[in-house]
């Protein structure tokens, strides 16, 4: 005799990492996986957040980097602590022992959640995603790319001087392999945009249809 069939398994959420330098379009690809049902996670947003006038971070920020970066409202001044960190990667790498901590105990609160509500896909957006440990938790790591100078154009066009531009490019370079190491796709945001668009669209399709 056949026995019911019962209820499907639940299928896994599919959790991708998307990672690539500044200017690459990783916030543009992350809007089109949006239009398609992933929920989405943006670690700066979250930094952001983070950094809000009055929270702990900003204080311990503070407390580092001396009063000097207080805008009168009592905010940090992320232009000018971003240049200070980007020319000198021991201000750098001290910037990131006190956000860093706090980033990763958020993002994993926020993926057993969204984990618990059983959303079909989700992906996380951030820079420091193969550097903090999160890439070998992600089903798919996606390494979104474009040319160095579609990629100053873009961050010219953000109001970005060219110096800060460059110095920003420059510290990411170190990560490059590091990155091109723990992709599983490579997307590159050079062509038209329908057509990343699309090759998005075929990547999503091809990931889910691993989960299944």
């Amino acid at each position: 005799m056949t026995e019911p069939a019962g209820d499907p398994p639940a299928t896994k959420t599919l959790l991708i990492g998307l990672i690539g330098p500044i200017g690459a379009g990783k916030s543009t690809v992350a809007g089109w996986l949006a239009d398609r049902g992933v929920v989405i996670v943006d670690a700066d947003r979250l930094t952001r957040e983070l950094m809000a006038p009055g929270t702990p971070v900003t204080a311990a920020v503070f407390a580092r980097f001396g009063e000097r970066f207080r805008l009168l409202d009592g905010s940090l001044d992320r232009r000018e602590l971003g240049r200070l960190v980007f020319a000198d990667p021991a201000s750098l790498a001290a910037l990131e022992s006190i956000v860093h901590p706090a980033i990763n105990e958020l993002l994993e609160r926020i993926v057993r959640q969204a984990d618990e509500q059983g959303p079909r896909a989700m992906a996380l957006e951030a820079v420091k995603l193969v550097e903090a440990g999160h890439a070998e938790h992600c089903d798919e790591v996606w390494l979104i790319t474009c040319a160095p100078p579609v990629q100053l154009a873009r961050l010219l066009g953000r109001g970005m001087s060219e110096a800060d531009a460059r110095q920003r490019i420059e510290a990411q370079a170190p990560s490059q392999p590091i990155w091109q190491a723990a992709a599983t796709r490579t997307i590159s945001t050079d062509g038209p945009r329908d057509e990343v668009e699309r090759a998005v669209r075929q990547a999503l399709d091809e990931a889910l249809a691993k989960q299944r």
